[in-house]
């Protein structure tokens, strides 16, 4: 436990840079909605309660999830105002459960609330969401189906193949102890800086290493941010560590994303536009293909982009006590926006 505490009290990151301007006129263009965000934003934060189930025994408190977001997200939730005791004046109810919960401990569980609170019933789950790290994963039996189908999932970014559904289930930004670093007044001495967590069959990335525009690192020391302030871009492969992410957009260094399949997963992705801060390249093309692209973006363009990218932390950066407009903010505010639920047609029973 006092090890996840140090962890978050390195992870409170203000980002200054909106302070003097209005909530109602951002400066960007990266907002999907900007002239109604602010205005349901205001609204979510006076009317917006949930429902909190007690977690299945014996899970409680601190024990119930195991990943720092997980985590985070819980304990933001409990403090917070958006509680209610009264599920009658609940917009969403939450079902807390850990990760590591059996199919069959998790039918239980369904079926234990479906039993007991009059709540289920009424849209099959669809007003009700849980976390899960690596997602749900598909079941024969009738409750954990209707949990999957229509319950809205909180899953970790990036998430497994398979186990998310675009639309309905939300992804939680990733939590990265951000580091003060210092400011580098010399044009970037790099293209691209990539970090990796471990080697990588692509062949890009043994292209790029033997390239001098672009910086690869496997083991990265104390200089991390000295690459990052000193590079245009920052690149990531889809899948890989992608926890330092919202760090390079903090220092500045605009976020390529190798993958050759649309990402439908990104965290805040009904509030923010990705191709308004971030490049999202294929890897078949090599090195040069990446050069191209990367080169081809106009001056002004690449500046926007980075401004984007540096205004957008402030959505994407968890705090120990939560902030305005922040992750556990703009997460909420994704439920909010899903809180007005489909009544689906019942289980057809065999």
């Amino acid at each position: 436990m006092a090890a996840i505490l140090l962890l978050l009290s390195l992870l409170t990151f203000t980002v200054h840079v909106l302070s003097d301007l209005p909530a109602t006129t951002p400066r960007t263009s990266f907002y999907l909605s900007p002239n109604t965000l602010f205005s349901n934003y205001d609204k979510m934060l006076h009317s917006f309660k949930i429902f909190v189930y007690e977690p299945p025994s014996p899970f409680t408190g601190a024990n119930v999830f195991t990943t720092t977001p997980e985590s985070q997200f819980y304990t933001s939730l409990l403090r917070s105002p958006f509680v209610t005791d009264d599920p009658s004046q609940a917009h969403l109810f939450f079902i807390p459960f850990p990760s590591s919960l059996s199919t069959r401990n998790l039918a239980r569980l369904v079926r234990n609330i479906r039993i007991t609170f009059p709540f289920w019933n009424r849209t099959l789950g669809a007003d009700h969401f849980y976390l899960s790290a690596a997602g749900v994963d598909s079941s024969s039996d009738r409750n954990v189906v209707e949990l999957k189908k229509n319950s809205i999932q909180i899953s970790c970014f990036p998430t497994s193949s398979g186990l998310f559904i675009p639309h309905k289930d939300i992804t939680l930004p990733p939590i990265h102890p951000f580091q003060t670093m210092p400011s580098v007044n010399s044009t970037p001495a790099f293209l691209g800086y990539m970090k990796l967590s471990k080697q990588s069959p692509f062949s890009l990335i043994e292209e790029i290493k033997d390239d001098p525009q672009f910086k690869v690192e496997y083991a990265p020391g104390n200089r991390r941010g000295e690459f990052m302030k000193n590079s245009r871009f920052c690149l990531f492969m889809y899948g890989d560590d992608m926890t330092w992410m919202v760090e390079a957009m903090g220092a500045g260094c605009v976020p390529v994303v190798v993958t050759d399949r649309p990402i439908q997963d990104l965290p805040l992705m009904d509030v923010m536009k990705w191709s308004e801060i971030a490049v999202f390249v294929g890897s078949s093309g090599g090195a040069k293909a990446l050069r191209g692209v990367l080169d081809g973006i106009e001056k002004s363009r690449y500046d926007e982009m980075m401004e984007s990218g540096v205004v957008a932390t402030q959505h994407l950066v968890w705090n120990t006590e939560p902030q305005t407009h922040d992750a556990f903010h703009m997460i909420l505010y994704q439920l909010w926006l899903r809180r007005h639920t489909i009544r689906y047609a019942r289980w057809a029973e065999q």
